[in-house]
C-alpha cells in the first residue's frame, strides 16, 4: 500500500487581468493541484517581490515556478514534490 503523501501548502500570486495568470490557475486545476490564490496588487511587499514575475506559484518562501507555466512543467513539478515528500516521509 502507498503512504499517504500530500504535497506542500502553494499559493498562486497573481493579479487581475493577467492572461499567464488565468492560464496557470486553469493548469493548476486541470493538474488537481491544491493552492491559495494571492491578488498581489493588494499587498505592496508582494507588489515588490513579485510583480514583474507573475504568476508565481510558491510553497512557503520556496518559488517553484514564475512566468509561463506549461502543463508538463506543472507535471514535472508535482512528481518532484511527490519525491519529495515520501523522502520526508521515510526520512
Amino acid at each position: 500500500m502507498l503512504p499517504d503523501l500530500t504535497l506542500p501548502d502553494l499559493t498562486l500570486y497573481s493579479r487581475p487581468g493577467c492572461h499567464l495568470c488565468e492560464q496557470a490557475h486553469a493548469h493548476l486545476l486541470a493538474l488537481d493541484y491544491r493552492f491559495a490564490e494571492v491578488d498581489i496588487t493588494s499587498d505592496a511587499e508582494l507588489e515588490r517581490l513579485y510583480g514583474d514575475d507573475i504568476p508565481v506559484l510558491a510553497a512557503g518562501n520556496r518559488v517553484l515556478i514564475k512566468g509561463v507555466f506549461s502543463k508538463g512543467r506543472l507535471s514535472t513539478l508535482k512528481l518532484l514534490l511527490l519525491r519529495e515528500a515520501r523522502e520526508r516521509q521515510s526520512g
